[in-house]
């Protein structure tokens, strides 16, 4: 298993897919776990802000599976982390929202695309995880803690979501037991982004 590239550098890109190639020749399960954010109101993004959300949650994850598509076999799986925020508005997100739903279309596009290589391509959809991710928003831990205690009504089961939950969805979705499935979206969310 080969594990943190700098996605959004191309050339690291192409030393990981050498490198896999050289060690095992194939890829059968891509996972393209691609994700920043900042929280900054409409008014305040900036140029740099935008450029590098979108450099690294879409064109760096763009560009993880194109490159890896020599090394993808018929019938391998492709999954992409997307995020409940394509679906639900997060204020002071518009930016990270916006590039999450740019993820979850790739999803739906490259289910059709590579439909005649068998190749399955879905996304899942955190909600709110208990990750280092609320660390590198930028906010005070006061902040931190009145966006959560103002997020948390929204979650139907009450609790910030567990790592190991996404991990279970993410291994199902490559497994042979989602075989029939393509092109879908599955959300791990204690159903914040359904109800």
């Amino acid at each position: 298993m080969v594990r943190n590239t700098l996605i959004g550098q191309l050339a690291d890109l192409d030393h990981l897919y050498a490198t896999v190639k050289q060690q095992h020749g194939r890829i059968d399960i891509l996972f393209a776990n691609a994700g920043g954010a900042e929280l900054t109101p409409l008014g305040s993004i900036t140029e740099a802000l935008f450029d590098s959300r979108f450099g690294i949650n879409v064109k760096g994850l763009l560009f993880t599976v194109q490159e890896a598509l020599p090394l993808l076999q018929e019938g391998s799986s492709i999954i992409l982390n997307a995020s409940i925020a394509a679906s639900k508005a997060i204020a002071g997100a518009s930016v990270y929202n916006a590039t999450k739903a740019a993820v979850w279309s790739f999803a739906r596009t490259w289910a059709v695309e590579l439909k005649d290589r068998q190749i399955r391509v879905n996304a899942v959809s955190p909600g709110l995880i208990e990750t280092p991710f609320y660390d590198k928003l930028g906010l005070t831990q006061e902040q931190l803690e009145q966006l959560l205690a103002g997020l948390m009504p929204m979650v139907p089961m009450g609790r910030l979501g567990d790592p190991d939950e996404v991990a279970q969805a993410v291994l199902f979705l490559a497994s042979d037991d989602s075989r029939y499935i393509t092109g879908t979206e599955l959300f791990v969310d204690g159903g914040m982004a359904q109800v």
